[in-house]
């Protein structure tokens, strides 16, 4: 099950199908495009790990990255986009120190390990209200509409959009009178959202939109504003609107790549598009789990059901955990089969099969065709 690629230059190269959490699945004509520019960008004679940030080449895939996300996502004037660094953890930190209001606290959705992580920032000092949280259910779903209860004058209202760990997903954004804040790490880009329904938005790259660091940041810039011009100049976003993300050196090759994956994006349909795949891989994966008779049993509530990242176990039964030396074995022989990143999270167990953006049908494929001989030997 290792698929194999020819290029331009016919070199045949064995692919796995890449199941990771993150760092992730990038697309073949990427990692191609990549490969032919990467001892000569363009004619520079260099690759874009040598080019300087304040060369014009780099000038313009910086600008080239930007503008693809903007178009992708629909982003409006009113706010900035912003390549920083430090990953979405960072985020966790300088989100407060730039939007907290003095007296103001900030409303939490409480949905898993990632907001948790947050919380632990907001814990060092920063006012906060858990608005909802379904951890009493060990998180196995978002919490309802009817289940939030926001503070009258939140700084802003804070929630992950999916949660990678335990395999749920926003499919309905919440309502708020305080602006919204949300880290969308593993979803970003693999669906249409609206934009201006959000205050701010931040994403890692390294699951949809290209490698490890590189964070994007989409903000609207009259929050950017609500900070103490007495921050580390580094910590505020107003610092990195005004040099257009070039105040320091960038994480250049990360932001090359990312222009390249938001092109083919673009290409493929756009995040419509990416909507489109991302449902048919979803539905093939949880059909085979649903269709095992409990074999394979997913225990997120169905109505909060990533499609980005599919947790099931494997033997055991849908009341209890699953087999955990099956799930091992079931691990070892996937990698055998050419399928990388089966198992879940190690707080967790069992597996978890990411699928995003750039990880094909043909994967999910393979995968369900080694789930249902699995099953048929192993069962």
């Amino acid at each position: 099950m290792i698929i194999v690629s020819t290029t331009t230059a016919a070199t045949r190269v064995k692919r796995a199908f890449n199941f990771n959490a993150g760092p992730a699945a990038l697309p073949l004509p990427v990692l191609e495009r990549i490969r032919e520019e990467l001892l000569d960008y363009r004619g520079t004679g260099m690759s874009v790990m040598e080019l300087s940030h304040r060369s014009a080449e780099f000038e313009a895939i910086n600008t080239a990255a930007e503008q693809n996300l903007r178009k992708l996502l629909a982003i409006p004037e009113e706010y900035a986009v912003i390549f920083v660094q430090g990953g979405g953890s960072m985020q966790f930190t300088m989100v407060p120190m730039n939007l907290c209001l003095p007296g103001k606290p900030v409303d939490v959705l409480h949905t898993g390990a990632w907001t948790a992580k947050a919380i632990g920032e907001l814990n060092k000092g920063i006012p906060y209200h858990i608005a909802a949280s379904t951890e009493g259910e060990k998180f196995l779903r978002v919490p309802r509409a009817e289940e939030i209860k926001l503070s009258e004058d939140a700084s802003y209202t804070y929630f992950c959009t999916n949660n990678t760990i335990e395999g749920t997903q926003y499919h309905h954004m919440p309502a708020s009178n305080a602006p919204l804040v949300a880290d969308m790490s593993s979803d970003i880009a693999s669906r249409p959202i609206d934009v201006s329904k959000f205050g701010l938005i931040f994403a890692g790259a390294q699951k949809n939109l290209g490698p490890s660091g590189v964070t994007v940041v989409i903000v609207r810039k009259d929050l950017a504003e609500r900070a103490d011009k007495n921050l580390p100049t580094l910590l505020q976003y107003r610092t990195h609107i005004k040099e257009k993300s070039l105040y320091h050196t960038p994480p250049t090759f990360a932001v090359y790549i990312l222009s390249l994956v938001t092109e083919w994006m673009a290409a493929e349909g756009g995040v419509a598009g990416m909507q489109e795949r991302n449902e048919a891989k979803s539905k093939l994966l949880y059909e085979t789990v649903d269709g095992s008779s409990g074999y394979y049993h997913c225990p997120v509530e169905r109505a909060s059901r990533s499609l980005m990242n599919v947790v099931f176990r494997v033997g055991g039964s849908a009341a209890a955990h699953g087999d955990e030396a099956l799930e091992k074995e079931f691990a070892k022989r996937a990698i055998a089969a050419g399928l990388i990143g089966t198992p879940g999270h190690r707080s967790v167990g069992g597996m978890r099969i990411s699928l995003y953006n750039a990880v094909g049908l043909d994967a999910v494929q393979a995968l369900v065709g080694f789930m249902r001989e699995f099953q048929r030997t192993r069962g």
